[in-house]
């Protein structure tokens, strides 16, 4: 299908790289995610990345996806499945880019489980320390499972066990795990955010009592190599011209 005023969706045209967010109600929020989609350009120079938000925050991704010309590839920047993977993200597509391709979320990846691994070197962590991975949660069994799939590549990268634990939907809670970890005597708790930016959630897990808090995923190579490795991923399987590939060298 083609739209008014836009190139041909043809396999030789270079496809368009659409980050979807969510959205929220933070300057800071946003400017974090500023800042990571401008990594992710300069990245790779002269290849058109664009940002926009499922809600909320502007521009909203309806009409980013409405004012970018030939085809597009929509990475969502949500780190776990659910509602918004798996419901929002698409409908908002089918009714502004039915041509667009949607890659999965981003998470798990080792490339996260690097950049965890860094923000908990960052705030401190001891060969000791119990960690706990906290994630926002959600309804959905399947986005659950996500996490605990990405505390398991942490446990294996920290050799030590990892519990994924839930700061809203989803068991166990951030403070039952908080308060298994601490039948331990004399362990710290470490809570490795398993977040992109600061805000409500993050909130709730900096005031969870626990020992350590790492700073959210944010800014980092390790994530804009992995937004770049989704899009090429479902760039190849769709036969669009392939981009130059991205390493962690070149950010």
């Amino acid at each position: 299908m083609t739209y008014p005023g836009r190139r041909s969706t043809g396999r030789g045209t270079e496809p368009t790289l659409v980050m979807a967010a969510h959205g929220a109600r933070s300057g800071h929020w946003e400017s974090v995610m500023e800042s990571l989609a401008g990594l992710v350009r300069r990245a790779r120079p002269g290849r058109r990345a664009e940002l926009g938000y499922l809600e909320i925050s502007s521009p909203l991704l309806a009409g980013v996806l409405e004012s970018v010309p030939g085809p597009v590839v929509v990475v969502p920047l949500l780190l776990a499945g659910g509602y918004h993977v798996h419901i929002d993200l698409p409908a908002v597509v089918a009714r502004t880019r039915p041509d667009a391709v949607v890659t999965g979320q981003l998470g798990p990846h080792p490339l996260l489980t690097g950049v965890l691994a860094r923000r908990l070197a960052a705030a401190g962590l001891r060969p000791w320390d119990r960690v706990i991975l906290g994630a926002a949660g959600s309804s959905d069994p399947a986005a659950l499972e996500d996490v605990r799939a990405a505390a398991r590549l942490l446990s294996v990268r920290l050799s030590r066990p990892v519990t994924a634990a839930f700061a809203s939907s989803g068991s166990p809670a951030v403070g039952e795990a908080l308060e298994h970890a601490r039948r331990a005597p004399g362990s710290r708790v470490a809570i490795a955010s398993y977040l992109l930016a600061p805000g409500f959630f993050h909130d709730r897990l900096t005031s969870s009592g626990a020992d350590v808090v790492s700073a959210p995923l944010g800014v980092d190579a390790g994530i804009a190599e992995l937004i770049w490795t989704r899009f090429d991923e479902a760039a190849a399987a769709h036969r669009f011209r392939r981009a130059r590939p991205v390493t962690s060298h070149s950010m």
